[in-house]
């Protein structure tokens, strides 16, 4: 083992060494991560990708069925990398849903190497080998990165390009070129999410406070421009026949819709980031961000900005934090051996070697547990097991335990895209007969899917009373993950067993 070691610290750089572990890691992601993290890195971007890739129409763009469709505030630059990307798989005869989003997982997986590569080098721009060293190990080794790194999460995906575009004005000798690649990509990251807007506005403060020449600003400005109005203002002429339709919706719609989602206290995110960077560590971090805001002003001022404006706007949600977190992380690392070195006569080394074992062991055990978590395992599964199936055009959810709404149905991994019908307590057992009757033969559901197992053999014996030959098929439990954040918020993780009937033709 000491030899292996010695060979690959030999013959690998250390940038290298860190790129290889953070492969390494999110490869166990990639293989054994599966389902989905938060509704919108699935119910977003890879249902509709995929929808529109089969030839389906949603209720996202006009189509001769829904011409009367309005923008949504979407993106469709990210989404349509995925369109076309599912196009590329049935072009290569790839149509099991598990196998596509196995590649879905592993490019993301590379793309987040990015964020290793750019912390490591923007590091070594502001301090020394050593803490870019330390930097690159809290970006490959945090316990939450490598599960977030094979999401679709736009919070996470738009952090490479922002990260290089602060590499490249951090250079030495800055050229023309630097401000417009830089500009670039700016222009990319909003792309992929609108609210990096923030990140820009806070590096071109950035650049104004530090005198950068007009002329430098105007043509990153220009470059980010043209990139934005070629993802977005083209994109949206093309399908609204007005540019910037779904950005100008965006805005609009959390205008009219701050409070409508989560809402918390205003130091929800302070919170969020103390908590996910793990304290005693968290703290000296935090403390090391904002103690180097003079010495790292192009990490500081982006996330300050972010920070700030998601902190005063209602509408916060957990996600939205994770954007800003290797910025903090980079610039919280200088500033954390800043003030050790100002300050290590007073500390005691025996404390911080204590906070460090504490810390060590908590993210390890966080993160062996999160790399392999299999999220959303009994929605997922659920479908999988009736794609797999391969006798079923339709089926029905019972999630009888809710008024009205029911739990969605992850429909990509089903392979077919029916209007599924939800048994709850005002949608009864008779209306779903009645439902069933009204379908043609070929479309009537040929499966039930029970959500939770709450008051499950009353619900099963309410049902087959309309349906006297339901069969019992399969039970899908939820994974560990699901069960340990329903254990911890029942109300915001929906995570429980899901229980499969047959419903033969009559």
């Amino acid at each position: 083992m000491k030899q292996a070691s010695l060979w690959f610290r030999s013959n690998f750089s250390p940038l290298q060494q860190l790129l290889l572990l953070g492969f390494f890691i999110r490869m166990l992601s990639v293989f054994f991560s599966k389902g989905f993290g938060w509704h919108d890195d699935h119910f977003l971007i890879i249902e509709p990708a995929q929808n529109w890739a089969d030839g389906f129409d949603n209720n996202w763009i006009p189509s001769e069925k829904n011409p009367d469709i309005q923008p949504q505030g979407h993106s469709f630059f990210y989404i349509g990398i995925h369109y076309y990307l599912f196009k590329f798989c049935a072009w290569l005869h790839i149509s099991d849903p598990q196998s596509k989003m196995l590649l879905v997982r592993f490019l993301h997986a590379l793309w987040s190497l990015l964020i290793i590569k750019y912390g490591y080098k923007i590091a070594l721009q502001y301090a020394d080998k050593k803490v870019a060293w330390y930097v690159g190990l809290f970006l490959t080794f945090y316990w939450f990165i490598p599960f977030t790194s094979v999401r679709n999460l736009v919070e996470f995906v738009s952090v490479p390009p922002f990260l290089i575009s602060i590499y490249l004005l951090k250079k030495q000798a800055l050229t023309y070129k630097d401000f417009l690649a830089a500009g670039f990509w700016l222009g990319l990251a909003f792309s992929i999410r609108f609210q990096t807007l923030f990140i820009s506005a806070g590096i071109g403060l950035a650049l104004l406070i530090y005198r950068t020449s007009f002329k430098n600003i105007l043509l990153l400005a220009l470059s980010f421009f043209t990139v934005v109005f070629l993802t977005q203002g083209v994109i949206d002429y093309v399908i609204w026949k007005r540019p910037f339709a779904e950005f100008a919706s965006y805005v609009e719609y959390n205008i009219n819709n701050a409070s409508t989602y989560g809402t918390d206290n205003w130091h929800m995110y302070f919170d969020l980031i103390l908590g996910l960077l793990i304290p005693p560590l968290s703290i000296a971090l935090f403390a090391g961000y904002f103690v180097s805001w003079k010495k790292m002003p192009l990490l500081f001022w982006p996330g300050i900005i972010y920070l700030a404006f998601h902190t005063y706007f209602p509408n916060k949600q957990e996600r939205f934090i994770m954007t800003i977190l290797p910025l903090v992380i980079i610039s919280g690392t200088a500033g954390m051996f800043m003030l050790y070195e100002k300050h290590k006569e007073k500390i005691s080394l025996k404390i911080i070697r204590r906070c460090w074992i504490f810390v060590l062991v908590l993210n390890s055990i966080l993160l062996c547990v999160l790399t392999v978590s299999y999220s959303k395992k009994h929605r997922v599964e659920a479908m999988s097991y009736l794609y797999g199936k391969g006798d079923s055009n339709n089926f029905l959810i019972e999630d009888g335990t809710k008024e009205s709404d029911f739990l969605i149905p992850p429909l990509y991994y089903y392979g077919k895209w029916p209007s599924v019908y939800g048994i709850t307590k005002l949608n009864t057992a008779d209306s779903a007969l009645k439902y069933y009757n009204s379908l043609p033969e070929n479309d009537k559901p040929t499966y039930v899917v029970f959500w939770k197992a709450e008051n499950i053999e009353n619900r099963v014996t309410a049902l087959k009373k309309c349906f006297p030959h339901l069969n019992y098929e399969a039970t899908i439990e939820p994974s560990l993950i699901d069960k340990t954040l329903f254990w911890l918020n029942p109300k915001g993780n929906d995570n429980q067993t899901a229980f499969i009937y047959r419903l033969p033709k009559n």
